[in-house]
């Protein structure tokens, strides 16, 4: 906490020492998560991601922005390499809307068209409020997971999460104030159930007949149900993780006061 309070503060005397500008911009790409169902690949992109941002640039090196970003995740154990992964037989889908508060840092002085240098690396780390809703198609119908506790929860849980947004990237002046950037950013959210998976098969006879049916589902490929009470279910991790690698354009109203070096 003491570090995070000493950046605020530079970056609160950065803001009344230097010029500002603001800068508004927009991004696509691709959203990805490792978790239960994919626990070794950290660059699998599995979904869409799209988002927008305001940003305020307090010098060439330090910003802050405040960024929206909707993506979705998927995984599907029918799809994995893994014998004992198929065997579960689960999937699942999650649509992902963050808002966050951002701090980037450049490692060149950046300023678009008044600066002089074209380009320059970056990394960036934040906070961020997360509001997901995983659900899975089951006899060609959709249904949201965490209505049905599918591991004997008592009430379902939030859908709501805090996370730690932190990345790297670069930037690169394409003409005038438009500035073209690339970057990937991971998320440490503090739940586990991003994918509705994290510990142990339940006792079937406490769910509905439907949860009980989304608990498991392993019997569907083998006929052999294996999800007996109190067998391991998830990876027993505590979280999840996200990410999203985009490519953003972005517009910086650069005034006369912004031209210094």
């Amino acid at each position: 906490m003491p570090k995070f309070v000493l950046f605020i503060f530079l970056v609160f005397i950065s803001y009344n020492l230097q010029a500002q500008a603001w800068e508004i911009g927009g991004a696509f790409g691709g959203s990805g998560y490792m978790g239960d169902l994919n626990a070794n690949n950290p660059v699998k992109v599995s979904g869409i991601a799209v988002g927008g941002f305001i940003k305020r640039n307090f010098n060439g090196y330090l910003s802050a922005k405040i960024n929206y970003t909707y993506g979705r995740i998927s995984a599907a154990d029918s799809n994995s390499s893994s014998q004992q992964f198929r065997n579960r037989n689960l999937s699942f889908t999650t649509p992902l809307s963050e808002l966050s508060l951002i701090f980037e840092f450049n490692f060149m002085h950046y300023i678009p068209e008044a600066g002089k240098n074209k380009f320059t690396p970056y990394i960036y780390a934040g906070v961020a409020c997360l509001n997901f809703w995983p659900g899975t198609i089951y006899n060609g119908r959709w249904y949201a997971l965490d209505n049905f506790q599918t591991e004997g929860q008592k009430k379902p849980y939030s859908p709501y999460a805090f996370s730690i947004p932190y990345g790297a990237g670069i930037k690169y002046n394409i003409m005038g104030k438009w500035t073209l950037a690339a970057d990937i950013g991971y998320r440490h959210p503090n739940t586990d159930y991003l994918d509705d998976v994290s510990g142990v098969y339940p006792d079937k006879n406490k769910l509905s007949y439907t949860g009980s049916v989304l608990s498991d589902r392993s019997g569907e490929r083998t006929g052999v149900y294996i999800g007996t009470q109190g067998s391991q279910r998830g990876d027993l991790s505590p979280r999840d993780t996200y990410f999203f690698t985009q490519i953003s354009v972005s517009y910086t109203f650069v005034t006369q006061k912004c031209y210094f070096h």
